[in-house]
């Protein structure tokens, strides 16, 4: 449980941190921040400190849409609150996020056709709900699970495995706590099917928002064998479409340290309620999981693995501006 906590909150650390210098190249923050290693707002969307941007709050609205419908990852649920987190005006939205939104709304498609142009990130960054809640589960239904809400916004074979990898490194990590460089076994799995993905060579700095490229920056930072944090500021400081490779990177090492894992600096920064509300969502998804059912008859009276009364949480409402290319 204390593995799932720091997932959730490695991945809102990891996007909190890497929006400040979203969308600069390495020597722009080397010369506006030196090494980057701290959570201080701003960037190209004026954040307060501690904020986080869609990455960490579509996690949210899926994790909420999936403990209201009883741990089932249902597609239509997603797309409802995806749609309904749209509505909230946020500070950031990508394009292709968008277009599947508005594609919900104006004809009910919860799924749309295989896209080319649809090899985004945006389905992996908020993956994290998925992990959690079909941790233990069968492998046919956690890669349904996956694509029933990556294709809401993104339907392309390489963003589906991209997903697929991410959930198989926080799953492992969270049952075994294999370190980092132990969780690339699955990287290296996912270069055999795919070779696009294969991440050795010169380092992928200023990577965009096509997930070939986002990971192939996580998977590079991951192989540097530094702790948590060590990693979540390699990556972050490549530039590019930095909150987004802090956020994957950062729910793959959070669910391999933990919480006390994490610079106890960037989770006392961090916006209390998104804090309250990925501890909740984290031991909520674990405890409908099947591994959560499994290992706890108290589920079913309605207390967490942990303990604790299960909590259902949404999502911060924010308003900003609104574009990005996930």
């Amino acid at each position: 449980m204390d593995r799932a906590r720091g997932a959730y909150l490695g991945l809102a650390a990891g996007d909190a941190l890497g929006a400040t210098v979203e969308f600069m190249t390495p020597r722009e923050i080397e010369s506006r921040h030196g090494r980057h290693a701290d959570i201080v707002g701003g960037g190209w969307l004026r954040l307060k400190r501690g904020r986080v941007t869609d990455d960490t709050e579509m996690s949210l609205a899926l994790g909420h849409a999936i403990l209201e419908s009883g741990g089932v990852v249902d597609a239509e649920a997603a797309a409802r609150a995806f749609s309904d987190w749209m509505r909230t005006k946020p500070v950031d939205i990508g394009h292709t996020v968008r277009r599947g939104i508005v594609r919900f709304r104006t004809q009910g498609v919860v799924e749309g056709p295989v896209h080319a142009f649809e090899a985004g990130n945006g389905a992996a960054m908020r993956v994290l709900p998925v992990a959690l809640a079909t941790l233990g589960g069968d492998p046919a239904e956690i890669a349904r699970a996956i694509r029933a809400q990556a294709h809401v916004t993104h339907n392309n074979p390489l963003s589906d495995a991209g997903c697929d990898c991410i959930v198989a490194m926080v799953q492992d990590a969270l049952g075994n706590g294999t370190p980092p460089a132990g969780l690339l076994d699955h990287a290296r799995d996912l270069t055999a099917r795919f070779p696009e993905f294969a991440w050795a060579g010169r380092p992928r700095d200023n990577p965009s928002g096509f997930i070939v490229e986002t990971l192939q920056a996580v998977f590079q930072a991951m192989e540097t064998g530094g702790d948590a944090g060590a990693i979540l500021v390699e990556v972050v400081n490549r530039g590019g479409d930095a909150d987004t490779t802090g956020a994957i990177a950062g729910m793959i090492v959070g669910a391999s340290a933990g919480v006390a894992g994490l610079p106890v600096r960037w989770l006392r920064r961090l916006d209390r309620s998104v804090v309250r509300a990925c501890a909740a969502q984290a031991e909520a998804l674990v405890a409908l999981s099947p591994a959560g059912v499994l290992s706890d008859p108290a589920v079913a009276g309605g207390r967490s693995i942990a303990g604790r009364p299960r909590r259902l949480s949404g999502f911060r409402q924010v308003q900003g501006p609104t574009t990005s290319t996930s």
